[in-house]
């Protein structure tokens, strides 16, 4: 079930059926399975990819990234798993399609941030 104990208790005192409460967590678990596979997919169609990642060590605004492989598993609504470049990976911790060409990632240590990613420089 998405919703925790509190939030269904508080459904359910609005007059929310148990039913449909059921139904619209599965209607969550399922977004987020479909989110997970259209970012797993956006990776998988992309050699290389640009993001607006800030890099100690770049002075450029935007990065290029040579993909390797996105890994993400789900629980409930939440996205997880591991993104992995040519040299360096890190963990991914949540995601959102933003359009066909572009995806955001929330990016765990070594980024610690919200990064977006697109398949040209021109769309981030």
């Amino acid at each position: 079930m998405h919703f925790t104990q509190r939030e269904q208790h508080a459904l359910r005192e609005a007059g929310v059926d148990q039913a449909t409460i059921e139904a619209a967590s599965e209607t969550v678990v399922e977004a987020t399975a479909d989110a997970a596979a259209d970012i797993e997919a956006f990776f998988a169609d992309a050699e290389t990819v640009y993001s607006d990642m800030d890099r100690a060590h770049s002075a450029s605004e935007i990065q290029e990234h040579t993909v390797d492989y996105c890994d993400l598993f789900t629980h409930a609504d939440d996205i997880r798993g591991y993104l992995r470049f040519d040299r360096w990976g890190v963990p991914v911790e949540g995601g959102r399609v933003l359009s066909d060409e572009r995806v955001e990632l929330t990016l765990g240590p070594t980024v610690d941030g919200r990064v977006r990613f697109a398949y040209d420089e021109d769309a981030l």
